[in-house]
């Protein structure tokens, strides 16, 4: 379950700072991790070492890891998230125009990129 977890956060951080990544990078990564081949396939793939894949996704890592702690992008959009629920949860309880107002108003910014 720990890989699980691991691939799902590194995907997060991917969304967010994957651009950032060099090309060839950003393909290994995406191969690995979103679409979850081994080392050995992604090696065929690229025509590398499966040591040379080990090291690129290392590398990939440690630099999703590097910007967000520089830049917090994906632990504000999680804080923004739950904040939202919790709004939409409220506004659900709320009766009449303002409370269909409120929800709409995040689905608006869900919608926009929230």
């Amino acid at each position: 379950m720990e890989h699980l977890e691991k691939a799902y956060e590194l995907s997060i951080l991917f969304d967010f700072y994957g651009d950032l990544l060099s090309e060839r990078k950003k393909h290994i990564f995406n191969d690995y991790i979103l679409n979850d081949l081994s080392l050995a396939e992604v090696a065929e793939n690229e025509g590398i070492s499966r040591q040379g894949v080990f090291d690129a996704i290392k590398n990939c890592e440690k630099s999703l890891l590097t910007y967000e702690n520089a830049l917090h992008l994906a632990e504000k959009y999680k804080t923004a998230s739950r904040i939202c629920d919790e709004i939409a949860s409220i506004a659900e309880s709320i009766e009449g125009d303002k409370g269909k107002r409120i929800t709409e108003l995040i689905q608006e910014i869900r919608k926009n990129g929230i």
